[in-house]
């Protein structure tokens, strides 16, 4: 018997998707010395027009096809993936009747149904292989120059949670390995997940993080040919106690994938 006290426990599923960012704009530059000589940041390129239309119509999918809906949206502070949040937020907020428009016809929104937070924890893998045109002294945060004031006029107004207090508050140590990059994701995506745990919730990430995803998460399972947009979506057993106010938490578990391939998968 439940004493009179306390409340029975209730089961729940908590829903996880991890996504990678949209088509990148460095990729598609006609010349890219040249880009990089004019550009002031070129470590963190913005989105190609073609990222953005990937990044929205990717949106108004899992608007439609998810069966559930997403209450919080984690995002890298890199433009790229700030960008891509934007557009896939906007989706998830518009209305059916907007469901294909751009972001920009401005579609009815319904302000605080999702909350955006930004953290530095789901960052592109800190070395010189993975960021292409790093800062002359790339071990000083602020060469970056990331401008969280900036970064969150990027995103639908009244979504930015301004309570969130990130996991990883600063950028990741400069020449982290691969290892050290896998661990600091499932670290960060733990971390948050557990902070919210009666919350579905959507990081967008890199294509180092979605991989990290699978490989940890998942028992080893090992994926190649990463679309951008690519994402896995997982799920886990929540059981609640006394209003939320304490839960035990199931294994995640790979619920479906789309925009890349396993390892021992058929091209």
């Amino acid at each position: 018997m439940v004493p009179l006290n306390v409340t029975a426990p209730a089961k729940l599923y908590q829903n996880v998707l991890v996504m990678r960012h949209g088509d990148r704009l460095d990729n598609f530059v006609p010349d890219v010395k040249a880009w990089v000589r004019e550009t002031a940041r070129p470590w963190d390129p913005p989105l190609y027009e073609a990222g953005c239309r990937r990044s929205h119509g990717t949106g108004v999918e899992l608007r439609t096809q998810l069966g559930f809906t997403i209450d919080r949206v984690v995002v890298s502070p890199f433009m790229r993936c700030v960008e891509t949040a934007s557009e896939v937020v906007s989706a998830l907020l518009a209305s059916e009747e907007r469901a294909g428009a751009a972001k920009s016809a401005v579609a009815p929104i319904d302000l605080p149904a999702i909350k955006v937070c930004v953290d530095y924890g789901l960052s592109e893998m800190f070395n010189g292989v993975a960021i292409r045109h790093p800062p002359k002294d790339p071990a000083k945060d602020g060469e970056w120059g990331f401008d969280l004031s900036q970064i969150k006029l990027k995103f639908p107004q009244g979504t930015l949670d301004p309570q969130y207090e990130p996991v990883a508050d600063k950028l990741p140590k400069w020449g982290e390995t691969r290892e050290d990059a896998r661990a600091r994701y499932e670290r960060v995506l733990r971390a948050i997940a557990d902070k919210y745990p009666c919350d579905n919730l959507l990081f967008i990430t890199h294509g180092e993080g979605l991989k990290a995803t699978v490989s940890t998460i998942l028992n080893g399972t090992r994926i190649r040919d990463v679309e951008y947009c690519a994402y896995v979506k997982l799920s886990r057993e929540i059981m609640t106690l006394n209003g939320h106010s304490s839960f035990s938490a199931g294994e995640f578990g790979d619920v479906s994938h789309h925009g890349y391939l396993l390892k021992n998968d058929s091209a």
